[in-house]
């Protein structure tokens, strides 16, 4: 995608991820929040990294190989591979070390005919079998939370809307959510909308993020700047956080 501008859409000093996804002369950009990401504020959130639809070897990726249709999931599973996975283990290290919360969301039906579940999101569940008690609804073995680490459950893309997803982040005293996971403009961007509009600074780390094709990914990521909070690189935010820590233990 190419470079859309260097002006400062959103945090106090910019990152090269955000500048990348900023619409270059948008006179949004001048009415969009800044702030800086703070360790004792933040929390990572990990959205639906499962075996469902986070994995070439079962769920969407099984069925489309015995359709012999995995080319058209081959960028998503790549990405998945090569970019989301090993992004958010990192995410997940220097959080787990620095004493930064974690959190998970999960989807899937609770019952055997999916009818908890909205109508538009049965023939995936179903199809992909994402039911509590399988494999393919359990979170990836490479980021398997652990103890401590809340794991939330969801029927609905957004996790506000069938769950207690809120009432976890304000009872933690979370203001600051970094978004991670699949996909990128489904449930990551709905729920991050959704976080937005009820007060919480959102991040979407783009590196830690996939989608079904690359422009949806960009598409997003694009129109998210757009008030609704920041685009930054697992790096960046790995990097602002540091000085924030360190001047959290110096006091």
């Amino acid at each position: 995608m190419e470079n859309r501008g260097a002006g400062q859409a959103s945090g106090q000093s910019g990152s090269a991820a955000g500048q990348q996804y900023e619409p270059k002369n948008d006179y949004i950009n001048a009415y969009t929040a800044k702030f800086n990401l703070e360790p004792n504020k933040a929390a990572l959130v990990v959205v639906d990294m499962q075996y469902a639809t986070g994995s070439r070897h079962e769920g969407l990726g099984r069925r489309m190989k015995e359709r012999g249709t995995e080319s058209t999931v081959a960028y998503r599973f790549e990405r998945i591979e090569q970019v989301v996975v090993p992004n958010i283990q990192k995410m997940l290290n220097f959080c787990r070390a620095n004493g930064i919360r974690v959190m998970y969301v999960v989807i899937g039906s609770e019952l055997a005919d999916y009818s908890d579940m909205p109508t538009h999101m049965r023939t995936l569940a179903r199809d992909t079998n994402n039911r509590v008690g399988t494999r393919e609804n359990e979170i990836i073995d490479e980021l398997k939370p652990i103890d401590g680490e809340p794991v939330v459950r969801k029927t609905t893309i957004s996790a506000f809307s069938s769950s207690g997803f809120e009432i976890l982040v304000r009872s933690m005293d979370v203001e600051q959510l970094m978004f991670t996971g699949v996909s990128t403009n489904m449930c990551v961007e709905t729920t991050a909308r959704d976080a937005a509009d009820r007060g919480f600074q959102c991040v979407m780390l783009e590196d830690c993020l996939g989608a079904a094709k690359q422009e949806y990914h960009d598409a997003t990521l694009v129109t998210f700047q757009r008030l609704f909070g920041r685009v930054m690189s697992s790096e960046e935010a790995m990097k602002e956080l540091v000085p924030q820590r360190e001047a959290i233990a110096a006091r």
